[in-house]
């Protein structure tokens, strides 16, 4: 059930990803750095349409992390790399080559190995506290240089970056969904008197804030793929160190998972070189 539920995530993720882009990548970078830039980008109805699949993708991958782990979950959310490379292709009127494709099929590839061959198991239902507060100093100190790294770069690059930071947050956020969900066997009140919705909703306001910013470079590839590349590396780690799920660790399982993370991480290098920056115009007001 929770494979069905984080594919059909994956596709309305990539779906909303593609439409959000398409109105991020009309503004300039100066406006992406604006306090003011989600606010400007809510006015455009195709953004607003993206967002609404990310909404509807959000409520499959809550119930698929309600059903199952954070370590099987997540790493099958980046078929959305391999959903929005043609779904961009169709709605912006363009090509993909078969290098590109080569490489989202290598991506997706090397984390469904990954997940087989890993044997995820074990699991608790959430973390103490003291270990929820260092998982938020350490993506604080791995975000804040990737994104002030990112400043005046060439724009794959920027998205790169930029997409990196954006995805180890919503690998933050898939955790504090899985331990918000878990709550509701307790009731709706107890959902709203814990500090892990109010968590949700910050971290996951900072995750859709730099995704834009990633998406406003026009260029999809490097974007999607830092997306789901470290959304699924960080809900691993945290999946591990925070909910005790636990993965093969003899001598050649750690061998052939490191394989399948190689694999990712070339298809990572290949999606992130394929695609070059296309001309857009200057500003949100110009369309």
């Amino acid at each position: 059930m929770e494979v069905a539920l984080a594919l059909g995530a994956a596709l309305l993720f990539s779906l909303g990803t593609v439409l959000q882009q398409q109105v991020a990548e009309t503004a300039s970078e100066e406006e992406a750095r604006g306090a003011g830039f989600l606010v400007r980008l809510a006015r455009r109805p195709r953004w607003l349409a993206g967002i609404a699949a990310d909404g509807l993708g959000f409520v499959c991958q809550a119930a698929a992390l309600a059903a199952g782990r954070l370590v099987v979950v997540q790493p099958l959310l980046a078929t959305s790399v391999v959903f929005s490379l043609p779904i961009g292709a169709k709605l912006g009127h363009r090509g993909v080559g078969k290098r590109e494709l080569t490489a989202a099929f290598a991506v997706t590839g090397g984390l469904a190995a990954f997940l087989v061959l890993a044997n995820p198991g074990g699991g608790r239902d959430d973390a103490t506290n003291a270990a929820w507060f260092v998982s938020f100093g350490v993506a604080a100190l791995l975000c804040g240089p990737l994104v002030l790294a990112a400043r005046g770069r060439a724009p794959a690059l920027r998205a790169a970056l930029v997409g990196s930071a954006a995805g180890i947050l919503f690998g933050l956020s898939a955790a504090l969904t899985k331990a918000t969900v878990d709550q509701l066997d307790e009731g709706i009140l107890h959902v709203f008197a814990t500090w892990h919705l109010y968590g949700l909703l910050a971290v996951g306001y900072a995750g859709m804030t730099l995704s834009q910013i990633a998406l406003q470079t026009g260029i999809l590839a490097p974007a999607i793929a830092t997306f789901s590349i470290l959304d699924a590396l960080t809900s691993v780690v945290l999946g591990i160190t925070l909910f005790q799920e636990s993965l093969r660790d003899d001598p050649l399982g750690i061998v052939i998972d490191g394989g399948a993370l190689a694999v990712m991480f070339v298809g990572l290098f290949v999606l992130a070189g394929a695609e070059g920056a296309r001309q857009k115009p200057d500003s949100l007001t110009d369309k």
